[in-house]
């Protein structure tokens, strides 16, 4: 591989940028200084160092994130904060993006990553991977409900979505409230929402909690994210560890 491109793949910037760093010997391979941006190195065995940091190949990054209202699943906005503001420098690389949307108001379970390919694996409907959320509603959902949800159902507009599991978790029949777990295999837009509404109710908070096998930890605080493990990536598309 050649060390510019092994420089960006790490993170440490641009193929533009760490060309300069290379050309002006701040880059060492085996306690060597390089000059060439196409010296090529041994991704897995060189030592390649700058000012003294050693950097470890690593190609597709993974985080999961507990996402909190009032942020946007967006990497850059004018006007709001978005999930990658939430990263702090020691984390953030340019070429990371959130796996789908969680709406401003939503909370719960994001993946983000600079792997395209399991982005598109998540996301495609043919792949129908699980996304599971935990609601509260205003309004007394039904097993009527849970019937009309399990066949599909017509949604504002005229779409139509696929069968989805609802669960009714309690009712309070005094103040006319439910709390539900409905279990997606799509990814409409505001689907849950539009679901609920579908069937004269309506969601007054609203929060991921599982994608494929992989179910947001309950020790990641709203805001917090992780590195994921290799298990866990493969946990969200539905495998098992």
């Amino acid at each position: 591989m050649r060390l510019d491109k092994f420089l960006a793949d790490v993170g440490l910037g641009s193929r533009k940028e760490v060309k300069a760093l290379i050309k002006k010997g701040h880059i060492k391979v085996n306690d060597q200084t390089i000059k060439s941006d196409k010296f090529q190195v041994d991704e897995w065995k060189d030592q390649v160092t700058y000012e003294g940091e050693q950097f470890i190949y690593q190609k597709d990054f993974y985080y999961i994130l507990n996402k909190p209202a009032g942020v946007i699943s967006a990497t850059q906005d004018n006007y709001d904060q978005t999930v990658l503001d939430l990263f702090d420098d020691t984390s953030y690389r340019e070429d990371l993006f959130p796996v789908g949307r969680l709406d401003k108001d939503t909370e719960g379970l994001l993946v983000v990553t600079n792997d395209g390919g399991l982005a598109h694996r998540l996301l495609s409907p043919k792949k129908h991977v699980e996304k599971e959320y935990f609601a509260e509603v205003n309004g007394i959902m039904t097993e009527a409900d849970v019937q009309a949800f399990s066949q599909g159902l017509t949604i504002d507009g005229g779409e139509e979505t696929r069968p989805a599991q609802l669960s009714i978790v309690s009712v309070n029949s005094e103040d006319e409230t439910s709390v539900i777990h409905l279990i997606l295999h799509e990814g409409k837009f505001h689907q849950v929402k539009r679901m609920v509404k579908a069937v004269g109710k309506e969601v007054t908070y609203l929060k991921r909690i599982r994608m494929g096998n992989f179910l947001l930890p309950e020790d990641l605080a709203l805001g917090e994210y992780r590195p994921m493990t290799a298990e866990e990536v493969k946990q969200l598309e539905g495998k098992e560890m």
